[in-house]
């Protein structure tokens, strides 16, 4: 579980112009990589073995600020805290008062979160590709360019905002996110990318 939740967060969304002519889903996915600072949205995720059953579901919000910081509040089936300060990723479980801190650069890498944290040149990593309207939404696909990635490929699909990211994993698995009230470009405390060991809690990791 942990191992997913990291490649959803290194995968990460913008105001989109309302273009006269036609705009395609490889459009918005330019437009999302390059003209996002920041966002928050509430998010629901759900996880889909390789027959394609729902086995796992879980929500709540999150804040980004690019580059790499991030704040993943998961409050249903339980709570935990995902948090990047621009240098070091934490972990926090509230039930098992337990912290665990890395380095972004050790956790992070190509995950799919790193679409919606990070503003790179996609080209780079991925082969992409537009797959058109369905359901009312634009689709682009986006294959991994190097073979060790985590995930096989990731799925985006927009309105006006992102609406809808699924990936897949080597062992067929699909992690569908929707999110919901998602707003672009806006200010953010930097505070709350600041993480505070709480008392008593145990930490796993080097802090300094």
């Amino acid at each position: 579980m942990l191992t997913l939740r990291l490649l959803i967060i290194t995968l990460t969304l913008s105001g989109f112009s309302s273009a006269v002519l036609a705009v395609t889903a490889i459009d918005r996915l330019n437009e999302f990589n390059t003209q996002v600072n920041s966002l928050s949205a509430g998010f629901k995720q759900t996880l889909y073995d390789s027959d394609g059953e729902a086995v796992q579901q879980s929500s709540g919000k999150l804040l980004i600020q690019r580059p790499n910081r991030f704040r993943w509040d998961y409050s249903k089936p339980y709570p935990q805290l995902l948090l990047a300060d621009g240098k070091r990723f934490w972990i926090y479980d509230s039930d098992l008062e337990q912290v665990t801190v890395k380095l972004i650069s050790e956790v992070l890498g190509n995950a799919p979160s790193m679409l919606l944290n990070g503003k790179r040149v996609l080209d780079d990593d991925f082969i992409i590709k537009d797959l058109g309207k369905k359901d009312g939404m634009l689709w682009v696909e986006l294959f991994p360019r190097k073979s060790e990635s985590d995930f096989r490929l990731v799925r985006l699909a927009f309105k006006k905002q992102l609406q809808i990211m699924e990936f897949e994993d080597a062992l067929g698995q699909l992690t569908r996110i929707q999110f919901d009230n998602l707003k672009t470009n806006i200010t953010i405390n930097p505070d709350q990318f600041v993480f505070h060991v709480p008392k008593g809690a145990d930490v796993v990791g080097n802090t300094e």
